[in-house]
């Protein structure tokens, strides 16, 4: 049951319908409205937050439009709290070197990520070959989740888990992390990525990797073991990300060359 309707405030900028569908979207995220939940009518809802019907109905419109309600005509209709939608896929195309970011720029997303590491480590074996340096070799590790975030900040979710080692460029560690990694590559070392060479493999989720993408351990995952190479062929970046292939479509474009 939908709780006591906020106070609005008059005179801060933010319209009254706007108010509205925070409140409301605050209740479902905080349980007071579940799925199939049905709202008080239009008459007594807009009475008890002291609006018209019509700003009522512009609040109610937008959430509808949202998937967040389903409004339903007729005298045993209304307004209800609509059943979560699954988000949809993303698709990433492996043919071009476009970075996550990038990728979910296209697909009209915003990226986000979370540090989970950022330090100079000794290269594993696998990084050092990539890289071209002596096992034990100093490297930068960073280890990000990524996500995919829409407008409204309840339809981020964790997609991605990614591990890249990089070469000891200098101040790398003390830059901004959370964006775009290749940018940084290219704007601040001129190292911009060009080529990669990439290798695909279903894996299982550990325990720790399950518990920061939020699924059950042993889901299945995507393992993409990359080597980036600068212009001149120099490794910039060796890198173990994991997908997950609910949330993630990868894809390949090829064609035919002509005889």
């Amino acid at each position: 049951m939908v709780g006591t309707p906020p106070e609005l405030e008059r005179g801060t900028g933010v319209p009254a319908h706007v108010q509205i569908e925070r409140w409301l979207l605050a209740s479902i995220a905080g349980g007071e409205l579940a799925p199939g939940d049905r709202l008080p009518g239009e008459r007594e809802l807009a009475g008890r937050l002291g609006v018209s019907r019509m700003t009522l109905r512009q609040a109610l419109a937008s959430l509808e439009r949202d998937g967040v309600l389903l409004r339903v005509p007729g005298r045993s209709g209304g307004a209800f709290v609509a059943e979560p939608r699954p988000e949809p896929r993303i698709e990433c195309d492996l043919t071009g070197l476009a970075g996550f970011t990038e990728q979910l720029r296209r697909a009209h997303l915003r990226a986000e990520a979370r540090i989970l590491r950022a330090a100079t480590a000794p290269a594993p074996s696998a990084a050092a070959r990539a890289l071209g340096v002596a096992p034990g070799s100093p490297v930068h590790e960073v280890a990000r989740v990524r996500s995919a975030a829409r407008e409204r900040p309840a339809s981020r979710s964790p997609v991605a888990l990614e591990r890249s080692y990089f070469p000891c460029l200098p101040g790398l560690l003390d830059q901004d992390l959370t964006g775009s990694l290749y940018a940084l590559l290219a704007t601040t070392y001129d190292l911009e990525p060009r080529t990669a060479l990439e290798h695909l493999e279903p894996v299982i989720a550990q325990p720790a990797e399950a518990a920061e993408l939020g699924i059950e351990p042993g889901a299945p995952l995507m393992l993409i073991e990359r080597t980036a190479y600068a212009a001149d062929g120099t490794p910039v970046e060796y890198a173990r990300d994991l997908f997950r292939p609910d949330r993630v479509r990868i894809s390949v474009r090829s064609g035919v060359t002509e005889p």
